[in-house]
């Protein structure tokens, strides 16, 4: 094709190697396992997870409570299939039915996994985090994992600091890391594989994660409202998905971002539409570069007074 645009006088091209599929690996030698990751909010959990399957799937946001949702991804490396379980950031402030349901979601992840890796800030650790370290069971082996490592200044603090955290629990590996670093990352999974029980791979390799299009859709319009709103609207701000269609190469979606005032509705819309406008604008080019395909998104905001505090409406916005 690029020959034939250039012309005959073109020079001939190089030749590429096509990629070589992976060789099969028996199956009794492959190893597969739950690895939950915990920890406080803002710690880094889903910016870990997306570098561990080594693409988006869990939306960030510097506002804490981003992740509601237990969000599985896969990454099959070798004869190894990691089944990577993000959670959402344990919850002590507010007492709320939607938070009564996120540490439900929480306290269900790490009841049956093989290895848990417990998400902590490099030389911090607050009320927060010792809440989580509390939740964790006693017979699943459980890696400390200093995250944002590399915006420690003096690494000759983080001894004692590590010592009293060995003293908080009998953890099986330290592993001090920055979720940004892909060599860190790497380094991971050559320690977490030592966990995975040896048994068939339950998963397609090919396969990133259990979540579906209209999940992902959702979650990519939250992002960008909390991450284009700031501070100003209160975290119980939820998205519900009213239309999802696929048209050939088009996707074409509906979605209502759901607000517990009308004063919230004003700071989404913004002045002429502009604030609503960017949320939906960033969100399709997010979802076009995931999903390779043109995506129609059409965004509309309602007010439901009170509907974190009420369960009937918590589990209808899909929140178990």
């Amino acid at each position: 094709m690029l020959a034939s645009a250039l012309g005959k006088s073109a020079p001939a091209p190089v030749e590429v190697d096509e990629p070589v599929a992976p060789e099969p690996v028996d199956p009794a030698q492959q190893r597969c396992g739950y690895v939950a990751i915990v920890g406080k909010p803002n710690v880094g959990k889903s910016t870990l997870l997306n570098a561990l399957v080594g693409q988006k799937i869990s939306i960030t946001s510097r506002k804490a409570q981003t992740t509601r949702h237990r969000i599985t991804g896969y990454r099959t490396v070798g004869a190894n299939q990691f089944v990577f379980v993000d959670t959402p950031g344990f919850q002590t402030r507010h007492g709320n039915a939607l938070n009564r349901a996120l540490n439900k979601t929480v306290l269900g992840a790490v009841a049956d996994v093989d290895l848990i890796l417990f998400v902590v800030e490099a030389g911090h650790f607050q009320p927060g985090d010792a809440k989580v370290m509390e939740l964790l069971p006693d017979n699943v082996p459980v890696i400390l994992l200093a995250n944002k490592f590399d915006l420690v200044h003096r690494r000759g603090d983080l001894a004692p600091w590590l010592k009293s955290m060995q003293e908080k629990r009998a953890f099986a590996e330290f592993v001090p890391m920055s979720a940004k670093t892909p060599r860190d990352i790497q380094r991971l999974f050559a320690i977490c594989e030592k966990y995975l029980p040896q048994q068939a791979w339950m998963h397609d390799p090919e396969e990133l994660t259990d979540r579906s299009e209209r999940f992902m859709a959702a979650e990519m319009v939250r992002e960008k409202l909390f991450r284009l709103t700031g501070d100003e609207l209160p975290y119980t701000s939820t998205v519900v998905i009213d239309k999802f269609e696929d048209e050939g190469t088009l996707k074409r979606i509906a979605a209502t971002i759901v607000v517990e005032r009308e004063g919230h509705k004003g700071m989404v819309i913004g002045e002429k539409g502009e604030k609503l406008k960017r949320i939906g604008t960033e969100a399709r080019q997010e979802l076009e570069k995931i999903w390779d395909c043109k995506v129609f998104l059409e965004l509309w905001v309602k007010v439901r007074s009170g509907w974190a505090d009420d369960d009937a409406r918590v589990r209808s916005f899909g929140y178990e």
